[in-house]
């Protein structure tokens, strides 16, 4: 019985002294990490890519006729490009697990100004208020009183009949489209003006 009431009462004194230990000491006994850590905002956590870069010396001599692209994947990054100079150099967001961003030579199809996508985009009302926003034509049906409105692709230079192409869009630092490159509005704006249908587009690793 003396055994038992010795017992109890060290414990409670244990307890009684960790509650009043300091926190970093409790969080050496326990291993805990989270004492005294700073939340990082999202944005943190994603990839930093470097903003657009142009060549202003460039600016008068590079036209539609003498214009190529290079496109890293790898980098995430779009070149402009007149012969071996590099004229534009963007960040990028290509295409994500699934719908990986093909690979190879290519040339500008089309050119739309202010195109929309024929598959992804959101089911809207008559007053063209959105109620189902991030749909696909391929596998969803547009509720009752509803129509598709399809996402807008400002600036899009068209590169395989499926649709892949350039335009405006949000770069998170990663890839995260259905395919397609998209660009920041001021780089999608001048490589709309500096590239012709026929524009050879070289897109790799």
């Amino acid at each position: 019985m003396m055994r038992l009431q010795f017992l109890g009462s060290f414990v409670a004194f244990w307890l009684i002294s960790l509650s009043v230990m300091a926190p970093r000491a409790q969080a050496q006994i326990w291993g805990s990490r989270a004492v005294n850590a700073v939340m990082r905002p999202a944005g943190e956590l994603l990839n930093r890519q470097d903003p657009l870069r142009v060549n202003q010396a460039m600016e008068g001599l590079i036209t539609p006729a003498n214009s190529s692209v290079v496109i890293s994947l790898g980098r995430q990054r779009l070149y402009l490009m007149m012969g071996d100079e590099v004229y534009l150099d963007a960040p990028i967001s290509s295409g994500k697990a699934g719908h990986a961003t093909p690979k190879g030579r290519f040339a500008v199809m089309e050119k739309d100004l202010n195109h929309r996508s024929s598959i992804y985009g959101n089911f809207v009302d008559g007053s063209g208020r959105v109620v189902r926003a991030g749909v696909s034509t391929r596998s969803d049906v547009a509720p009752s009183g509803t129509r598709y409105q399809g996402a807008p692709m400002k600036y899009f230079c068209r590169l395989t009949s499926s649709g892949v192409g350039f335009h405006v869009g949000i770069l998170p630092g990663y890839p995260a489209s259905h395919g397609c490159i998209r660009l920041p509005e001021d780089a999608a704006a001048l490589i709309y003006a500096k590239m012709a249908v026929g524009t050879k587009v070289v897109i790799t690793d």
